[in-house]
């Protein structure tokens, strides 16, 4: 186990047996932006601080006025602000939560967070637009000592640190593939691929390792998805084409990670989830869901007269009860990821889910929309153009 992986799985036991002790330090100051109406304040970004003690929360900001005027009354705050960059200089916050859904704003936010002298930033997933927009952010960060989480929410689970150990401890044999799926509701294809599964490629390379190259084909109803196909995408994500998409990723542990989705092809008792594939068992990722992973023993390409028993993997192993009675609710209303950032402040760390790791799924799909744009050729990581390919097709 890695130093990472050892305060992370610290981190986890703390948080869940006394996260709501007095912190030793004093209280950091808390400011959120968000967005009515432009993907408002995310899934919980802006209320996780009230139940955080070790924060105080002291503004919100909005450019929507009735949003602003509801945002100060669920926070409790008497200062709000319609401008965001005014906020971030009068209240000089330790952390911003960068809370719009709509990805368009995340840069331009986050770099005000920067600038702002702020020690950390949390900002709803996707990270960013395009791998341009990060590499800017990250260097800013860098420059000025900045902590930047993004809001990949299941990351923090203790249950993924068990399974690293799982398959490091070979229990599902030789891990063979990782196949990820999207919702494949109304959204299926490449805005899937943005929204849901940018949760889903940030899983599959905590255990695949470094994406090295792609090879992707994207399709509208069937065909090959073509220039007139280009639409703007939901939630600010930028140009995309194509209601199904069919990607592979090489990867530096030389496991593959697949994502597929289809449009209106999904169940929706199933969700959206991906599956560690190995020569002695399946683990399945439910995300959101708890349990989030259950585990199939037995060779998954060999037929067997007796059925299969799914058995539940909890953070303490396979089949054991959960320990962490509010695990469900630490990962759902983000106070996992909230005290990760703290812990990270204080220790000068990186965040388990950093910039960098945002980064790495923003140029995945960047690589899955260039190797399409290239007929499905393989497409080298990290990617030599850092803007979004569709939004250059010629």
């Amino acid at each position: 186990m890695n130093r990472r992986q050892f305060l992370t799985t610290t981190l986890v036991s703390s948080v869940a047996l006394a996260a709501r002790a007095a912190a030793p330090e004093r209280q950091l100051r808390v400011a959120v932006i968000g967005h009515t109406g432009q993907g408002d304040y995310g899934h919980g970004l802006d209320a996780v601080w009230l139940r955080v003690p070790e924060v105080e929360l002291v503004a919100v900001a909005d450019a929507d006025p009735a949003g602003l005027a509801k945002a100060q009354k669920k926070l409790k705050l008497e200062h709000g602000f319609a401008d965001y960059r005014k906020m971030l200089g009068e209240t000089k916050a330790d952390i911003v939560a960068v809370a719009p859904r709509h990805v368009d704003e995340h840069h331009d936010m986050i770099l005000a967070a920067i600038d702002s002298a702020a020690q950390g930033i949390y900002v709803e997933k996707p990270f960013c637009r395009t791998p341009a927009e990060a590499d800017e952010i990250i260097a800013a960060a860098d420059q000025h000592k900045v902590k930047i989480a993004v809001a990949h929410r299941n990351r923090y689970h203790p249950a993924v640190t068990t399974v690293q150990r799982l398959v490091k401890e070979e229990a599902i044999g030789r891990l063979l593939e990782i196949r990820c799926r999207g919702k494949e509701d109304a959204r299926g294809g490449a805005e899937d691929l943005w929204v849901l599964g940018a949760h889903l490629l940030n899983l599959a390379v905590v255990y695949s390792g470094k994406p090295l190259a792609a090879t992707a084909v994207l399709s509208q109803d069937g065909r090959p998805a073509t220039k007139a196909d280009l639409k703007d995408g939901a939630e600010g994500v930028g140009p995309i084409a194509g209601n199904e998409v069919h990607a592979r990723f090489e990867t530096e542990r030389n496991v593959p990670v697949f994502f597929d989705s289809v449009a209106n092809a999904g169940e929706k008792a199933a969700g959206f989830g991906l599956q560690l594939v190995g020569t002695k068992g399946i683990v399945d990722f439910r995300l959101d869901s708890e349990p989030v992973a259950q585990f199939c023993a037995g060779n998954p390409f060999q037929p067997v007269k007796e059925p299969r028993a799914w058995v539940p993997i909890s953070s303490a192993g396979i089949g054991q009860p959960e320990p962490i009675a509010d695990l469900k609710e630490q990962v759902s209303f983000h106070l996992l990821p909230a005290h990760d950032l703290i812990a990270a402040i204080r220790e000068d760390r990186p965040p388990l889910c950093s910039a960098a790791d945002g980064r790495a799924v923003v140029e995945m799909i960047m690589a899955v929309f260039a190797s399409h744009r290239l007929n499905g050729q393989r497409v080298a990581l990290p990617l030599a153009n850092r803007q979004n390919p569709l939004g250059q097709w010629s």
